[in-house]
C-alpha cells in the first residue's frame, strides 16, 4: 500500500524512488551503442606477432671462432678473456709438435736442396744443348760423306761410259780380226796363202780377242766399283742414322730428366713456400677488431689439433639486425621493405596491438631478406634491419637479445578484423608497394 492511496504526500518517498523524475537509461544506452559503432569503424592495423633474437646484418660481424690453423702446443698467451683487440694483434703463440717440422734449420736446408736441384737441372739443360750440337754435326758429316760418294759414283758413271765406248770399238776390231782370220783360213785351205800369212792373221785375231777381254774386264770392274760405292753410300746413311738416333735418344733422356727435375724443383719450392707459410701460422692474430671471449684452451703447454676451436672474438663494429621466425602460413604476407615494430628484452614498452605506431617504447625496422627454405624449427627465417629514420635502436643491444616483432600489414576497420578473427581467416594477402623494397632489390 503506497502513501498515494491515502493521499498522503511523503517527500522522502519521492526523493528515494524518484517517481517524478524522467529516466536517462535509454539515452545512455543509445550513446554507448553509438560509441561502439564508431569504434567499429576505427582503423585497425593487421599485424603478425613473431619472436626472434638480435643478430647482425653481415656475416663477418657475427661472433667468430678463432681456430688453430695447424696442430701445435700453446707456449704463450698475449690476451685474456674480456680483452679488446685490434685487427692483427697477437692472441697466442704455438710451438711445433710434428716431427717433420722440428728441425730449427728446416728452411735453410730446404732452400739448399732447391738450389742443388736447380744446379742439376742446369747440367741436364747444358747436356741437351751439347747433344743438339752433336746431332747437327752428325747431320753435316753425313751430308758431306754422302756428297763425296755421290760424286764418286758420277765419276765412275763417266768412266763406265768411256769403257763401254772402248768395249764397242774393241768388239768391232775383234769381229774384223775374226772375219779376216776366217777368210785367211779358207784361202789357206785352198792353197792361196802361205802358213806364215795364216799365222799372222791368227796372231792379230788373238790380240783383238785379248784386247776385248781386257776391255770387258775393265768394264766389269768399273761396274763393280759403282756397286761398291752405292753399298758404301747406304752404309754411310745407316751408320750416321744410328749415330743420330742414339744422340737423339740421349737428348730425349736429358729432356725427360729436365722435365722431372723441373717438377721436383716446383714441388720443392712449393714445400719451401709451405714451410714459410707454416712458420707464420705459429702466431695466431686477431682477424678483426673485437673482444676475446669463451676461450676453450687455457694455460701453457696444451696441445691443439688442426682446426680446433681456441677462443671466440666478438666484433666491435656491428650493424644490428633481428632474425625472426615466421610460420609458413604468414610467409606470403611478408615482403621486402615491410615495416616491423620491435620490443627488446630489457627495454620497457607499452604496446597497443591494433595501433603499433602509437605504442610506446617500440623500435622500427625494415624487412631486408627472408629465406625460401624452411628452418629446422619448421619456420621461415626473416631478417629485419634497423630503420633509423623513426627511432634508433638502443646502443646497449647485444647479440642474442630476445625480440618480439610486430610485422605491420594492412589498415582495416575494427569490425572487419573482428569478423576475420571470428571466422578464423588469415590476415589479408596483398601486394606491398614500397620504394624501400625496390631499393633493397637493386
Amino acid at each position: 500500500m503506497t502513501p498515494d492511496k491515502y493521499n498522503i504526500p511523503l517527500k522522502s518517498y519521492s526523493h528515494i524512488y524518484r517517481v517524478d523524475k524522467k529516466s536517462m537509461i535509454k539515452y545512455w544506452f543509445a550513446g554507448i551503442l553509438l560509441f561502439l559503432i564508431i569504434i567499429l569503424f576505427l582503423p585497425w592495423t593487421q599485424n603478425i606477432k613473431i619472436k626472434g633474437s638480435v643478430t647482425t646484418l653481415y656475416q663477418e660481424q657475427r661472433p667468430q671462432e678463432i681456430n688453430s690453423p695447424i696442430p701445435g702446443k700453446i707456449i704463450k698467451w698475449w690476451v685474456k678473456e674480456g680483452d679488446f683487440v685490434k685487427k692483427g694483434d697477437t692472441i697466442l703463440k704455438l710451438a711445433e709438435i710434428k716431427e717433420d717440422y722440428l728441425d730449427p734449420n728446416l728452411l735453410n736446408r730446404t732452400k739448399q736442396q732447391v738450389s742443388a736441384k736447380k744446379g742439376s737441372l742446369n747440367y741436364y739443360q747444358s747436356k741437351a744443348k751439347a747433344i743438339d750440337a752433336q746431332i747437327d754435326a752428325l747431320y753435316n758429316v753425313r751430308k758431306l760423306k754422302e756428297q763425296q760418294l755421290i760424286n764418286k759414283i758420277k765419276q765412275l758413271d763417266n768412266k763406265l761410259l768411256g769403257e763401254k765406248a772402248e768395249l764397242s770399238a774393241s768388239l768391232n776390231e775383234y769381229k774384223l780380226a775374226k772375219d779376216q782370220y776366217d777368210r785367211q783360213q779358207k784361202m789357206f785351205n785352198d792353197g792361196l796363202v802361205s802358213q806364215t800369212q795364216l799365222e799372222q792373221r791368227n796372231i792379230a785375231f788373238q790380240n783383238a780377242m785379248a784386247k776385248n777381254i781386257i776391255v770387258e774386264n775393265k768394264l766389269a770392274q768399273t761396274m763393280q766399283e759403282i756397286t761398291n760405292v752405292r753399298i758404301e753410300l747406304n752404309s754411310v746413311e745407316q751408320e750416321y742414322s744410328e749415330k743420330i738416333s742414339k744422340a737423339e735418344s740421349e737428348k730425349f733422356q736429358s729432356l725427360s730428366q729436365i722435365a722431372s727435375g723441373e717438377a721436383e724443383v716446383a714441388k720443392m719450392e712449393n714445400t719451401f713456400a709451405n714451410y714459410i707459410i707454416r712458420n707464420g701460422m705459429y702466431i695466431i692474430l686477431a682477424p678483426q677488431d673485437g673482444q676475446i671471449v669463451q676461450s676453450k684452451k687455457a694455460g701453457i703447454g696444451e696441445i691443439v689439433k688442426d682446426g680446433e676451436h681456441i677462443t671466440l672474438i666478438v666484433p666491435s663494429r656491428l650493424n644490428y639486425a633481428v632474425e625472426l621466425y615466421a610460420r609458413p602460413i604468414d610467409l606470403p604476407l611478408i615482403n621486402l621493405g615491410q615495416d616491423v615494430r620491435f620490443t627488446f628484452d630489457g627495454f620497457p614498452a607499452i604496446v597497443f596491438s591494433g595501433w603499433p605506431k602509437n605504442s610506446y617504447g617500440t623500435f622500427s625496422g625494415k624487412v631486408v631478406a627472408f629465406e625460401n627454405s624452411i628452418s629446422p624449427n619448421g619456420m621461415f627465417r626473416v631478417l629485419v634491419a634497423e630503420d633509423s629514420t623513426i627511432r634508433k635502436w638502443p646502443e646497449q643491444l647485444k647479440i642474442g637479445t630476445g625480440a618480439q616483432g610486430i610485422i605491420l600489414i594492412k589498415d582495416v576497420p575494427i569490425w572487419y578484423e573482428l569478423w576475420r578473427n571470428i571466422n578464423g581467416f588469415p590476415p589479408d594477402f596483398y601486394t606491398y608497394n614500397n620504394k624501400a623494397e625496390d631499393k633493397i632489390k637493386k
